[in-house]
């Protein structure tokens, strides 16, 4: 919408050309606009345009794992595309688990594949635990829940926040304690 309004001027264009006795006219036409403005990003410290991030929509899922033994483990995302999760930008995650075998799992989050490098840094201790200074002073796992208790055949969703974020080359651990074999799929969604 945008429409002109009259506001009050404390000089004309006679008064500023220096003639004193000119009068002075105290309305000026005064344009008066509004503008949505959308702030997608930023251009950074070397000249690169960093859009801002937004919370995924839907999840993404991974190749399911088939037939994983008792204490075996796998690891997820693992995906030809996809084999991290990349948290920069985000600071909490759902992931979800559908097990065929109702049980005990452990999930840890860990260090990406060798694969991939950390910005660039290769090659990374890859599958090792994440640490950090989380909430103390102290290097800290970032998330190991060694004895998680899921349903068979439903979508097990688990809400992980601040513990990951902003990791740039993250993957899940996941152990199959359930006391028989398991296929188990995988999926991921970020928040901002």
């Amino acid at each position: 919408m945008a429409y002109n309004r009259e506001g009050y001027a404390p000089w004309s264009l006679t008064r500023k050309a220096g003639v004193q006795s000119a009068t002075v006219n105290g309305d000026i036409e005064v344009p008066q606009y509004v503008q949505p403005v959308l702030d997608t990003g930023f251009v950074d410290e070397k000249g690169d345009w960093k859009g801002t991030k937004s919370s995924d929509e839907t999840f993404f899922t991974s190749d399911k794992a088939q037939a994983v033994a008792n204490g075996a483990n796998v690891l997820f995302p693992n995906t030809a595309d996809r084999d991290f999760i990349d948290m920069i930008g985000f600071q909490n995650l759902f992931i979800a688990i559908l097990p065929t075998n109702g049980g005990n799992f452990a999930v840890t989050a860990v260090m990406g594949p060798q694969t991939q490098g950390f910005a660039n840094l290769t090659p990374v201790n890859a599958t090792a635990t994440l640490k950090g200074a989380i909430d103390r002073n102290d290097m800290d796992t970032a998330l190991v829940d060694s004895a998680e208790a899921m349903t068979a055949d439903v979508w097990n969703i688990f809400y992980i926040g601040n513990r990951v974020q902003n990791q740039k080359l993250l993957q899940w651990n996941i152990v199959n304690n359930s006391g028989g074999n398991s296929d188990i799929d995988f999926a991921y969604l970020r928040i901002v």
